[in-house]
């Protein structure tokens, strides 16, 4: 059963006559009227609604000013629309339809065509939305690594050319944060494949903790990963990363994973600098750095600028 329907029609006997039709066909949990166009725009605006039954002749705003206006707001027009007019004449029909309307029924109407057409549109939205959310989970398994539920690579690098440029254009800082988890092949080794994909989905989740709205993780290959810290200045971003590199040292697993200890080295780099113009400068930036922290001693964050 589809959840709400709005009936739209000056005529109050027209109205009620339809909802009777509908609630008898069983076919809506609620169903909303309105006397004229405005009336309904501001109930559409304000309550989801599944179905419009629209007059085409009315005052104020007429059948083919509201189909306009709803087809002109993105969050209203995948609602289909059935328009009701007492003219006949193909011409206006096709109007109708050329506008945005899903279909029409002319009145007087007979309540089993009427019941039919409402069907035959709930049945489609259905479809729809079904289709829409697959989309939707589609999108997101392609932006999403599937061990981790974070962030891939192939995401990341999109967003990153993304914020390259707004930090550009805003004259802002982007830093990142490259991290390695060291000696991540005892985990492994000692643990099991199974138990080094459990340290790697925990490690995710600390990694995400506490980040602000428009920060995010990915995984960037095997025990990599980059945070990525848009407007945020170099010193700051070397104190975030130096919190997380003491969460994941102090984490306590359990479980088949109980005594595990797990450290990173971490390098970060900000965008721009004299040497950082680019994104490539960016991660050749952070890599490095990251690189330097593992020579050093490893469970460190290491900077670009950083002997």
């Amino acid at each position: 059963m589809s959840k709400n329907v709005l009936i739209i029609d000056d005529s109050e006997n027209v109205r009620t006559q339809i909802a009777r039709e509908l609630q008898k066909a069983d076919l809506f949990e609620r169903i909303f009227q309105a006397g004229d166009g405005i009336e309904a725009l501001k109930l559409l605006l304000k309550t989801p609604i599944d179905l419009v039954l629209c007059d085409l002749e009315m005052p104020r705003i007429d059948g083919f000013k509201l189909l306009g206006m709803i087809s002109a707001r993105k969050e209203l027009r995948d609602i289909p629309v059935i328009m009701l007019t007492g003219h006949g004449h193909s011409e206006l029909k096709i109007k109708m339809l050329d506008q945005g309307a899903s279909d029409y029924v002319t009145k007087p109407f007979n309540p089993g065509e009427l019941i039919a057409r409402v069907k035959v549109q709930i049945k489609i939205k259905s479809l729809q939305d079904e289709l829409k959310k697959s989309n939707e989970r589609l999108k997101q398994l392609s932006n999403t690594d599937p061990l981790t539920l974070i962030y891939n690579r192939r995401y990341m690098m999109n967003m990153l050319e993304k914020e390259v440029q707004r930090a550009e254009r805003k004259g802002t800082h982007l830093s990142i944060v490259m991290i390695d988890i060291d000696h991540f092949k005892r985990v492994n080794d000692k643990y099991g494949h199974q138990g080094g994909d459990k340290a790697l989905v925990a490690l995710a989740a600390i990694s995400q903790a506490g980040l602000r709205s428009y920060d995010f993780i990915a995984r960037y290959g095997g025990e990599e990963f980059v945070l990525t810290l848009p407007e945020t200045a170099h010193e700051d971003a070397l104190m975030i990363a130096e919190r997380l590199r003491t969460r994941i040292q102090s984490h306590s697993y359990t479980g088949t994973l109980k005594g595990l200890i797990t450290t990173a080295s971490m390098g970060v780099a900000t965008y721009p600098t004299d040497f950082i113009t680019s994104l490539p400068d960016l991660i050749r930036e952070a890599d490095d750095a990251m690189y330097r922290a593992k020579a050093a001693g490893r469970n460190r964050v290491f900077s670009m600028n950083q002997e």
